[in-house]
This record gives structure tokens, C-alpha cells and sequence, in this order.
């Protein structure tokens, strides 16, 4: 029995080697495509990313001896724009759209918080003007204490009320 799990577990480790068997290359339009088999003939070899099995050792480029006809010849000339395929953007315009998206959202809820902390700002201005004129009438003012009784504010108590709703007229009030 034990002969047969180790023969189903042994099975299962090696289900997914197929699966390593994957081409990664760079079509036409710079995107990159990933499939089971070869890429076509007109991709060129550079764009070709990756190819199944082991990976490839890496060349060795050995500089030629001095004198010999490669060192002596003049420099390679570098490839001109319109010779060199196009090289992709990098960035999809889908992506793009959607990253403008999101900032402009991000913009409209920034400038809804400040709408909304302006109202805010704007009522409490209302308010804190409407008890400063009722302050400054001189009439009286009962407030209820800790046990929910009634009591008139003294002179004192008045003035840092005074004082308390000026500071908030003076910085909300702009």
C-alpha cells in the first residue's frame, strides 16, 4: 500500500513539469506574449524572452588579439531611429486611463472633503456669532451642571464664554 502512495505523490510532483515548457517573447506592438509553443519566424531573436528547458549558459565574448583585422576595423555604426524597430512604451493606454481616472477621483473627493470641512467651518462661524450677539445683549444665561440643574452664569463665566466663542469666530470666520 505504502508502494502505491509514493507512486501517487511521485505523479503529482511531476504533473506539472509540462506546464515549464513556456515561450516569453515581444510581438510587433511591444507587448509580451507567452504561449506553449515556438513565437513565429518574424519575431527576431532578441525579442524572444525565454524558451523552455534548461536555462542557456551565458557567451563569452573574448576580446580578438591586437593586430588582427576585427580590432583594426573602424566601430560598428550605431543603429538610426528609423532602422531600429519601435521600442514599446511600456505603458499601456488602458493603464494610462485608468491611472488618470483615479487621480481625477482622488482630485473630486479632496475637493468634496473640503467642501464639506467649509460647511462645517460655515455653520459653526453661524452659530458662534448668533451666542457671541446673545452674549453681548446681556441677557441671561442658565446653563444645566453635571446634576441637570439650572444655573445662571455669573459675570465671570460669562466673559470666558465671551472669550471662547470669540476665538472660534476668529478662526472660523474667514
Amino acid at each position: 500500500m505504502k508502494f502505491v502512495h509514493l507512486l501517487a505523490i511521485g505523479w503529482a510532483c511531476a504533473l506539472p513539469l509540462p506546464a515549464a515548457a513556456q515561450w516569453q517573447w515581444i510581438d510587433q506592438g511591444g507587448k509580451k506574449v507567452f504561449s506553449d509553443q515556438a513565437p513565429p519566424t518574424d519575431v527576431p531573436e532578441r525579442n524572444i524572452l525565454r524558451r523552455p528547458g534548461p536555462p542557456a549558459s551565458p557567451r563569452v565574448n573574448y576580446a580578438p588579439a591586437a593586430g588582427t583585422p576585427e580590432t583594426e576595423a573602424p566601430a560598428a555604426a550605431p543603429e538610426t531611429a528609423a532602422s531600429a524597430p519601435a521600442r514599446p512604451s511600456g505603458v499601456d493606454k488602458a493603464l494610462e486611463e485608468k491611472a488618470r481616472q483615479a487621480e481625477e477621483a482622488e482630485k473630486a473627493r479632496q475637493a468634496a472633503e473640503a467642501q464639506k470641512v467649509a460647511k462645517a467651518k460655515s455653520e459653526n462661524c453661524a452659530r458662534a456669532r448668533q451666542g457671541k450677539a446673545t452674549f453681548d445683549s446681556g441677557v441671561r444665561v442658565a446653563r444645566l451642571n453635571d446634576k441637570g440643574e439650572r444655573e445662571i452664569l455669573d459675570d465671570q463665566a460669562r466673559a470666558a464664554e465671551q472669550q471662547r466663542l470669540q476665538s472660534i469666530i476668529d478662526s472660523d470666520c474667514r
